[in-house]
């Protein structure tokens, strides 16, 4: 089933996986694809509840969340 998220994948020259949601401007990471696509699960589940209860969420600090 679709959840209708539009997700980026990147495949890292270090090794590793970034997963983002560009629409939410959530990314994760992990060493495994999978374990990416959960991670990022997870940043946005909390980044959701983070702005429903109207706190801030963390800064991305991340190289492509820079300007």
């Amino acid at each position: 089933m679709s959840t209708g998220r539009e997700i980026r994948l990147i495949e890292e020259d270090e090794g590793g996986w970034s997963a983002i949601d560009q629409e939410l401007n959530v990314a994760s990471q992990g060493e495994t694809r999978e374990k990416a696509l959960s991670n990022l699960d997870e940043a946005v589940e909390l980044t959701k509840e983070a702005r429903e209860a109207d706190t801030d969420a963390p800064e991305p600090d991340a190289p492509w969340f820079e300007e």
